[in-house]
């Protein structure tokens, strides 16, 4: 399994972080050994003070493919799920300084939340207009709707496809929406879709 993430696919994200609007999704990987495992709390690693949430919408792929067209993609998936790219900021924004790559503020261990509730696709009359949103301590820090990606999930699948194989299992972090924030020990953060609960983590 990889976790396949896209960097940049809301315009209001790449606002508050002021970047630069891609020419072309960005791309980026996770291992597995970023997956946060099943009831284990988000641990904040030492080596970073400024660990952001990221609430992202994820696809979880049903066949292999490769060079799919946007036409086909969904073929490919049949559940739509809710996650979380933790990202160690600081970390970051010193490796960008340098033109350096993001691995070690992205795929660090427990940086990837992988929401147990999976609803299948044919629950939402369209998939370019999925709400979801991330609370935390009971408050809403990032909301959004698939509508507002600047790639869409069968154009994101079409596009990752030209360069990786994509395999049973495989999982497509769709990108964040605006709102992303430090974590702190103590915090619950609880992520839905519509009003679907999908995950709740502990922060320690």
């Amino acid at each position: 399994m990889k976790l396949i993430c896209i960097g940049r696919n809301y315009a209001s994200h790449i606002s508050e972080l002021k970047n630069e609007k891609p020419e072309h999704p960005v791309v980026f990987l996770k291992p597995d050994s970023s997956v946060l495992l099943k009831n284990n709390p988000f641990i904040i690693p030492s080596f970073s003070d400024e660990v952001h949430h990221e609430v992202e919408v994820l696809v979880k792929i049903k066949k292999v493919g490769k060079h799919i067209q946007s036409k086909f993609a969904p073929k490919y998936y049949d559940e739509i799920g809710l996650g979380i790219d933790f990202t160690a900021r600081d970390i970051q924004n010193q490796l960008k300084d340098k033109g350096l790559p993001w691995e070690k503020a992205k795929c660090f261990d427990g940086a990837a939340v992988i929401g147990e509730h999976w609803i299948s696709k044919t629950e939402f009359q369209e998939v370019n207009n999925i709400q979801f949103r991330l609370e935390k301590n009971k408050e809403i820090v990032q909301a959004g709707s698939t509508s507002e990606m600047l790639w869409k999930i069968d154009e994101l699948i079409a596009y990752v496809s030209q360069y990786f194989t994509l395999k049973i299992g495989d999982i497509i972090f769709t990108g964040t929406p605006s709102g992303v924030g430090r974590v702190k020990e103590g915090d619950v953060l609880e992520g839905f879709i519509e009003e679907s609960s999908c995950f709740t983590i502990q922060v320690k």
